[in-house]
């Protein structure tokens, strides 16, 4: 059996990115992999390295 692969984030990509629903800036929570849009209440998944930016695909987080 072989082991997953973790893909590296670049950090430097999250100046570029804001959260498609409340247009705020992004936190990156390294070990959950994921853009975290307090504002909006969201955390966007990261999957081999690509943030997924899609609402739908979001995780829903306490405020």
């Amino acid at each position: 059996m072989t082991e997953p692969v973790t893909v590296q984030f670049d950090r430097r990509m999250l100046e570029a990115l804001i959260c498609p629903r409340s247009q705020t800036t992004l936190t990156y929570d390294a070990e959950k992999q994921e853009l975290v849009s307090k504002a909006a209440g969201l955390a966007y998944p990261i999957r081999n390295g690509i943030p997924v930016m899609l609402p739908d695909e979001a995780r829903r987080i306490d405020p």
